[in-house]
């Protein structure tokens, strides 16, 4: 899985009024959860950009005053009208202890059912996975060859070693839809 740096600084002050103080300088509050005690600190607005506006899923090495934390963003809060990053909260990781987190879905293959006109759909964007930091894939993809018009791949059928899947096992991750024009093609044939 891919990794990013963040450089923070630890906050002193706590509280609504030196947050807002924060933001107005163009920096972000954040905690970062799972030691001993939360770590208040806060970074450039900038530092966050490549980590939250994007569909991949990253490691983060959380740079506080000159220690590296291990960790992977939690939750963000952003402002409801600008789309201004508010606040983050990370979880700090260990390479011993597993962590949940929602992988992206990727789809690859030519299926059987889109060549007779059916369309693929894919239900689920991201997959919630368990797994040791070290096993965890930037994305996990699924091979869509042999599925025929109606046919769908479930979670419970997904496979992969050192990863645990968290979502419903009836739950159809990708499905070839029947469309119109596919099945007033099966009517004539």
């Amino acid at each position: 899985m891919k990794s990013i740096s963040i450089k923070g600084t630890k906050r002193e002050l706590l509280g609504k009024k030196d947050a807002k103080n924060l933001r107005a300088e163009g920096l972000v509050p954040g905690v970062l959860y799972g030691g001993d005690e939360p770590i208040h600190f806060y970074a450039s607005e900038k530092e966050f950009k490549p980590l939250i506006y994007t569909p991949n899923v990253y490691l983060v090495d959380l740079d506080i005053d000159g220690t590296v934390y291990p960790s992977i963003i939690q939750d963000s809060q952003f402002h409801p009208v600008e789309e201004k990053l508010l606040h983050v909260d990370f979880l700090r990781t260990s390479e011993k202890k597993p962590i949940k987190i929602e992988i992206p879905v990727k789809t690859e293959g030519f299926a059987k059912g889109i060549r007779k006109g059916g369309k693929l759909k894919l239900n689920l964007r991201t997959l919630k996975v368990k797994a040791l930091t070290k096993d965890l894939p930037d994305s996990i993809v699924i091979n869509v060859d042999d599925l025929d018009l109606g046919q769908s791949i479930k979670v419970g059928s997904l496979q992969r070693e050192n990863l645990e899947f968290l979502n419903a096992k009836a739950v159809p991750v990708v499905t070839i839809m029947v469309t119109r024009a596919a099945r007033a093609a099966k009517g004539k044939g």
